[in-house]
């Protein structure tokens, strides 16, 4: 096995060098520490749970459910859609501001167009109204609020 790797020492070593050599192990010295460091491979260190990573977190952490998303999205556009903003709903205003920013498109949205507030205020209702959804439905499911 040895001689098979003299004789293609061209295609191995892709030089000159008739004979196969290991690396050799470099050692850092220096005056503020006493003995000769040898450098490591970090990433070839044996580990102590024999080479595999080891994890308690659950992969399913999302746990998503359409029922979840579905019921969320029409629990949020019920109570955003009455008219209680000077007659008009809270996802009126959303999509009116949308079209009226539409009319200019290649420029953006100035700073202080409603859209933005409309945008934060009708997003930021839709992600609590999920987050309970799915801490609700959730917790019902698995019997978290069962005595």
């Amino acid at each position: 096995m040895a001689t098979t790797f003299g004789t293609v020492s061209t295609v191995i070593g892709l030089g000159t060098s008739s004979s196969f050599s290991a690396p050799k192990r470099t050692c850092l010295t220096s005056g503020f520490v006493k003995s000769s460091v040898a450098v490591r491979n970090p990433l070839m260190q044996a580990r102590a749970s024999g080479g595999k990573f080891t994890c308690s977190f659950q992969r399913d952490w999302l746990r998503r459910d359409f029922n979840v998303i579905g019921f969320g999205l029409i629990g949020w556009l019920a109570p955003s859609s009455i008219p209680v903003i000077d007659g008009k709903s809270l996802t009126g205003l959303f999509f009116e501001s949308i079209g009226a920013e539409l009319a200019h498109f290649p420029s953006p949205p100035a700073l202080t167009s409603q859209f933005w507030l409309w945008l934060i205020t009708w997003h930021f209702g839709l992600f609590v109204c999920l987050t309970f959804g799915q801490i609700g439905f959730k917790g019902r499911t698995e019997d978290y609020f069962e005595k």
